[in-house]
């Protein structure tokens, strides 16, 4: 084969390739609208159960508000549902290039992106949204008539929990990056300094300006990237081990 018989050939690989991650795409962004069409669908009873836990009256100002309600729910039920099928079709993708023993393992990847993405919804809604909303309620007591509207209380409660969700899949992007070899508990390590300031950045912009309430919402986040290290450094430990015995492989050959 000549030199330009093989970068033809590469580029028909790269574009083989290219073409199946579409294609895998696309099927997920049909079943993000098909959960996004359940969740609209169960619009109601999502919402009801929201708004039973809410101790004040909610209004609406404009028949777009309930509309704009009933597209955040959709839209969170469409990353619930559409977030573990990615995952699967991202394993799928990358399974031929992996032996064995590694997409058994890698497929794991999937119930637990799928499991720490709800525990950061529920780890926002049950515990987080409480303490921003007993703060922000306990300012206005007695002081002035409390009136909230629907839109913008499913929005802050977007605003809560969907950071979250992602924020616990930190530790796992973590372990995932490390088996490739992009990144090392190391350097984890070395920029944790600037890990810690962007989270207690983040953890303002979701809460109130409250010195204590702030601390306690990063508080969980930096929690989170410690156990990123943590996860980090044990798959950083096999891999080392693996490239070892492949190393010893080659020179006993």
């Amino acid at each position: 084969m000549t030199h330009e018989e093989e970068i033809d050939q590469q580029e028909m690989d790269w574009t083989g390739h290219l073409g199946e991650l579409r294609r895998r795409f696309f099927w997920s962004f049909i079943v993000f609208a098909l959960s996004f069409g359940v969740g609209f669908y169960f619009r109601e009873e999502v919402y009801n159960y929201v708004a039973n836990d809410v101790p004040f009256q909610l209004t609406v100002l404009s028949p777009f508000d309930i509309i704009w309600v009933y597209v955040i729910i959709g839209t969170i039920v469409g990353f619930l549902i559409t977030i573990p099928f990615l995952a699967l079709q991202l394993w799928l993708f990358i399974k031929p290039g992996l032996t064995k023993h590694e997409a058994r393992v890698s497929l794991l990847y999937v119930p637990a992106i799928f499991i720490l993405f709800a525990l950061g919804l529920g780890f926002g809604y049950f515990i987080i949204k409480d303490l921003v909303l007993n703060f922000l309620l306990g300012l206005s007591d007695g002081v002035v008539n409390e009136m909230f509207t629907v839109n913008k209380y499913f929005r802050f409660i977007m605003q809560i929990t969907v950071p979250f969700a992602f924020f616990f899949e930190v530790p796992l992007i973590a372990m995932f990056l490390t088996s490739l070899g992009v990144l090392t508990p190391d350097y984890m390590k070395r920029t944790r300094k600037y890990a810690y300031l962007i989270l207690v950045i983040l953890g303002t912009m979701l809460s109130p300006p409250d010195f204590i309430l702030q601390l306690i919402v990063a508080a969980p986040m930096i929690l989170l990237y410690e156990l990123a290290i943590m996860t980090s450094g044990i798959v950083y430990k096999r891999r080392l081990k693996k490239l070892a015995a492949i190393q010893d492989q080659l020179d006993n050959e």
